[in-house]
């Protein structure tokens, strides 16, 4: 069986999300590596594979999926369900709520501070310092969440790494390279959490090829 195709950029945190699940399942994939600057996925070619222009974009035989979460998904179900806790009805919701969590309360809160504090300097873009008090505002409200949750079980879908924690390592690694980390820090159960993550193989394989500066600084932007 040929091995699956992702295609994008690796320092992208969509890219790393869905990398740490196929690496925690061990499954065989090739990244199919393109260029943002040089507009990769506005050619037809990658509006085939996903009309909205975006990536990544998984290909596993006749199958195409976009939509990181959605990839992340269907990987851990095909290859390690046991991430999803398939089959348990609570801890698959649970699961699935810490994921829903992510979505709508983290990465809005980490990807906007991110671009500000990390990408803006070397594009040129001015800080919008009030738009990132708002955005550390957002996420200071809901780091108690994850701390009081993380009082009653190492993991947040429990005491085992799910796909719920896996799908908060994109943006948290660049949101922990930022000037703003201290902010994680000041939260010791969230802090041994993220730090658990870190630790794992599959997150360190994928971290080395996402550069706390996404490459800008050694002109290796793709």
């Amino acid at each position: 069986m040929a091995p699956m195709k992702l295609y994008g950029w690796v320092v992208s945190p969509w890219m790393g999300r869905v990398r740490v699940c196929l690496e925690e399942a061990g499954v065989e994939y090739e990244v199919v590596p393109m260029s943002r600057s040089g507009g990769d996925h506005r050619r037809p070619e990658h509006l085939a594979r996903n009309p909205f222009g975006e990536i990544p974009v998984l290909e596993d035989g006749d199958v195409t999926l976009y939509q990181s979460r959605a990839i992340a998904r269907y990987v851990l179900r095909k290859y390690k369900p046991e991430l999803l806790k398939e089959g348990d009805l609570e801890g698959s919701a649970t699961v699935d709520m810490w994921m829903e969590v992510e979505a709508h309360h983290v990465e809005p809160a980490l990807w906007p501070i991110i671009r500000h504090c990390i990408i803006g300097p070397y594009v040129g873009r001015p800080r919008d310092q009030a738009f990132v008090d708002e955005c550390l505002g957002k996420l200071r409200a809901v780091l108690p969440v994850y701390e009081a949750r993380l009082s009653a079980s190492k993991y947040l879908a429990g005491d085992d790494v799910t796909a719920a924690d896996l799908c908060h390592f994109g943006f948290m690694r660049y949101f922990m390279a930022c000037e703003y980390a201290g902010v994680v820090d000041e939260y010791p159960r969230v802090k041994a959490w993220w730090d658990a993550l870190l630790a794992r193989p599959s997150v360190k394989k994928v971290i080395a090829g996402m550069p706390p500066d996404f490459g800008y600084a050694s002109g290796n932007i793709p």
